[in-house]
């Protein structure tokens, strides 16, 4: 937990060096999220952390929130009357709060996230996966290009945990194949996952794996080299966030 903890820090971190320097009309401009702006972006991530907040700790109160709760959209929506300075010291405070409370937890500790539970592990990390993501879209419309760090592999490892959940939220029928990841990591090292020899592979970049997995990238744009038909399909539709189905980014040749 601790070093998840840690590498969550520094990815709010590596974020905030890109929110800090922002103008009022930067805060408006648009991301490849379609109708989002960077504003929407960071207001997400910060009504996020207080639910994950609640959920580490509140039970009544995380269940009051569900129960008021919509869309994404919606919240994103009701985030706009807020002055985009409002909307980075919520974040900076959310996520301050969320940290804190998560410090708390035991790493096998169950917490419960909307329709699924996790082990607080994995729910820490799936907020660094968050943060990253949605860092992404900021870079993206900033027009930045951020050097990848060894950060990814958590990214790359809830992408790849998440398989199962891909299928099952489309209710498609997972493949029985299994699936091997062997992914390069920032700094040349090898990141592996699923059993060796399987004849279904996924393989190329960590950062390319974990833009695919997150969404924030076509397949087709990609260096990944994918090998077998269970692979294939569970790449075409790969999604590492909890909820609806996304409908992805077109490839470059269609924008």
């Amino acid at each position: 937990m601790g070093e998840l903890l840690d590498d969550l820090a520094a990815e709010t971190a590596s974020l905030e060096e890109l929110l800090k320097p922002l103008s009022a009309a930067d805060w408006e401009r648009p991301t490849p999220a379609a109708g989002w702006a960077i504003r929407d972006q960071i207001s997400h991530l910060a009504w996020f952390d207080d639910a994950a907040s609640l959920a580490a700790s509140d039970p009544v109160a995380y269940a009051e929130l569900l129960a008021g709760f919509s869309s994404v959209d919606a919240v994103a929506a009701e985030a706009r009357t807020l002055p985009a300075t409002e909307v980075h010291a919520w974040f900076r405070t959310s996520r301050a709060n969320c940290l804190r409370v998560c410090s708390t937890l035991d790493a096998k500790t169950r917490v419960p996230w909307f329709w699924l539970e996790m082990s607080a592990a994995s729910f820490v990390t799936a907020r660094l996966m968050e943060t990253w993501a949605h860092g992404q879209d900021v870079a993206d419309a900033l027009g930045v290009t951020r050097a990848p760090t060894a950060r990814l592999r958590h990214v790359a490892s809830i992408g790849y945990r998440a398989k199962p959940y891909g299928f099952a939220v489309r209710r498609l029928p997972e493949p029985p194949q299994p699936v091997r990841v062997e992914l390069t990591m920032p700094d040349g090292g090898p990141w592996t996952a699923g059993p060796a020899g399987a004849a279904d592979v996924v393989r190329g970049p960590m950062l390319d794996f974990c833009l695919v997995v997150t969404q924030r990238v076509h397949l087709a744009d990609t260096a990944l080299e994918i090998t077998g038909p269970a692979a294939r399909a569970w790449m075409e539709i790969a999604q590492a966030f909890a909820g609806d189905p996304g409908e992805g980014r077109k490839p470059r040749s269609d924008r």
